[in-house]
């Protein structure tokens, strides 16, 4: 059988999940209700958080498709899967054209000498620019350097939502079939060398409570079976032997146990607890290892702590140190686009990708019944011949025309420099060149900024040199000086002086951070504070008080907003901000003596 593997590959909300769950179910490998996303997290944010594998038959021709992340913070995701397959699908929006991470991934793909199928999706959008989309699609191909066979890319229109795919705009089509066929002919079958010595690479991790880390692994050359006893190369020239004790392939989404697997198939292995991503399986230990697999480096840091507020205990199961740290151990089983070191005996300094692939993994252990404390990110510093660098991204903005100035005037603050501005449709589309320093904590300003209106998507770029000083919006905190229960009466009081994090009956503690202050300096206040009743009456007395809903703390929006001397408190339960030191008295010891 011949065996085709691809990776489908996008901008984040292009359609990649919905071509793939499409072509599954019209192949017959799932049920209709099905969904790629099974992740909590995943639907409920609708976004492609995790890499996963399937396989779909078709004309006697076995499919492997990876379907990838579509967002920048799980870009380790996309780049070790494109090691890994022999063509991809490059999934672009008719209406939104070629955006950051499209780049991004076509990039790499091109990179590593892959000959991409373009598929404009949504072509049934209002707004559609078909035409002006695949011209900017061609653009990008000659800007990334793409050669003469890649710049020959076959285009297929199509309407991933409904499972409709067509050669030309014209044609009348019901189903993916034309995509299925394109892949067919233009997807070389994988090399099938099954009379070499075994040699197969891990792409992918897994855990199973069972077996212990899975490894989802390419095989290049040769054949891998049940119970062989196999080589691991690591890049670094360490060598560990191992037996696979479980082997397993993919049909649709299900992984079936299997005696062998051969060379140009994708296989899931069981059986060697140190391998890793980038490691070479061989038979000799004198076998030449495979190419390494590269991620790029995380550009934000942050500590992790053992929760220490006054209310620490009350919601969480898992609240001890050994605990946090056994959790986060396991994470970097599978999670390869993390760093964590755990040197340190009062915290641990995790590295990441992004804010959001941080609060993911804060999302997830707080579903899990932990409580933790985090610090304000930071992002990460590097030296090269005594020059001080930093990580820089790409900011591609789409907002309304009466909205650009205030972009532009903000973006300038924080050191971003214009590298790209034209009108697409009603709207202005900004490219930017910025520290990540000055990304951070931008986005919900942004967002009110736009009305909601606008669309900011970055990409990590490169280390450049230090930008200098960068301007953010200058708020103080409101910080409790009691702790209780929230009053309605000080509530009200407190809204003329900035914006409110919690509402009414809300229970409070000294040090925790209850809103924002406009004025730019901390301001410590009473907020369970009630009326006095007395035996007078008054006119106006008895007034209902109306409150305006409070601008409540989630992970993201407590990461962006926290200051440099504050944790962000979460619970499984709660999240909260408060300040390091707790009460006033040792915050101004602690300014006196700096």
């Amino acid at each position: 059988m011949e065996i085709r593997n691809i990776a489908i590959i996008a901008h984040v909300d292009h359609g990649k999940t919905a071509l793939t769950d499409k072509l599954l179910k019209q192949t017959g490998m799932v049920a209709d209700d099905f969904s790629m996303d099974q992740n909590a997290l995943e639907k409920e944010r609708g976004i492609t958080i995790y890499s996963k594998n399937g396989s779909i038959d078709y004309k006697g021709a076995k499919i492997n498709i990876v379907d990838t992340p579509g967002h920048a913070d799980f870009g380790s995701e996309v780049e070790r899967v494109l090691r890994s397959i022999d063509s991809v699908i490059l999934v672009v929006d008719a209406q939104e054209g070629p955006m950051p991470q499209t780049r991004f991934v076509l990039k790499k793909s091109l990179e590593l000498g892959l000959k991409p199928i373009v598929v404009i999706n949504k072509i049934d959008k209002p707004a559609a620019r078909i035409e002006m989309v695949q011209e900017e699609v061609y653009e990008l191909f000659l800007d990334l350097g793409a050669n003469d066979e890649q710049l020959d890319f076959t285009t297929v229109y199509a309407i991933a939502r409904e499972g409709i795919a067509k050669l030309n705009i014209d044609d009348k089509s019901h189903d993916l079939t034309p995509l299925l066929e394109t892949i067919v002919a233009r997807v070389e079958p994988a090399k099938n060398d099954i009379d070499s010595l075994l040699r197969a690479q891990p792409f992918n991790l897994a855990y199973d409570d069972f077996l212990g880390r899975l490894a989802i692994v390419r095989i290049y050359e040769g054949k891998i079976k049940f119970g062989d006893n196999v080589v691991v190369k690591k890049p670094d020239g360490t060598i560990i032997n191992g037996k696979i004790s479980k082997l397993f392939t993919f049909r649709g989404l299900k992984r079936e146990e299997v005696i062998e697997a051969e060379a140009g198939d994708i296989a899931m292995i069981a059986g060697i607890p140190e391998i890793y991503i980038g490691d070479t399986i061989c038979i000799n230990a004198d076998q030449e290892t495979l190419p390494a697999i590269t991620i790029d480096e995380p550009t934000i840091a942050l500590n992790f702590l053992v929760n220490n507020s006054p209310f620490a205990g009350r919601e969480g199961k898992f609240v001890t140190s050994k605990q946090i740290k056994e959790r986060l151990e396991k994470e970097l089983e599978v999670n390869v686009g993390l760093k964590i070191d755990f040197s340190s005996g009062d915290f641990y300094k995790v590295y990441g990708r992004g804010e959001l692939h941080i609060a993911i993994l804060l999302e997830n252990m707080r579903r899990e019944g932990f409580e933790i404390q985090v610090s304000q990110p930071q992002v990460i510093f590097k030296e090269e011949g005594g020059q001080k660098l930093e990580p820089f991204e790409e900011a591609t903005i789409d907002v309304p025309n009466d909205y650009s100035g205030t972009v532009i005037e903000k973006m300038s603050k924080r050191k971003g420099t214009i590298v790209d501005m034209r009108p697409e449709g009603g709207d202005t589309r900004i490219i930017f060149h910025i520290p990540t320093r000055g990304l951070l904590g931008y986005r919900g300003e942004f967002t009110i900024d736009t009305r909601g209106e606008g669309i900011l998507c970055a990409r990590f770029i490169d280390f450049k040199p230090y930008a200098g000083t960068v301007e953010k919006r200058d708020v103080g905190s409101m910080i409790s000086m009691a702790t209780g229960k929230a009053a309605a009466f000080s509530l009200a009081n407190l809204e003329n002086r900035g914006t409110l994090y919690v509402k009414h009956g809300a229970e409070l503690y000294e040090g925790q951070v209850i809103g924002n202050v406009a004025k730019g300096n901390d301001m410590a206040v009473n907020p369970i504070k009630g009326k006095n009743l007395s035996n007078m009456r008054s006119s106006g007395a008895d007034d209902a008080i109306k409150l305006t809903p409070p601008w409540e703390i989630t992970l993201e929006r407590g990461l962006e907003t926290m200051n440099a001397d504050e944790y962000l408190e979460i619970t499984p339960s709660n999240i909260r901000l408060r300040k390091q030191l707790l009460t006033e008295t040792d915050r101004i010891r602690l300014a006196r003596k700096s």
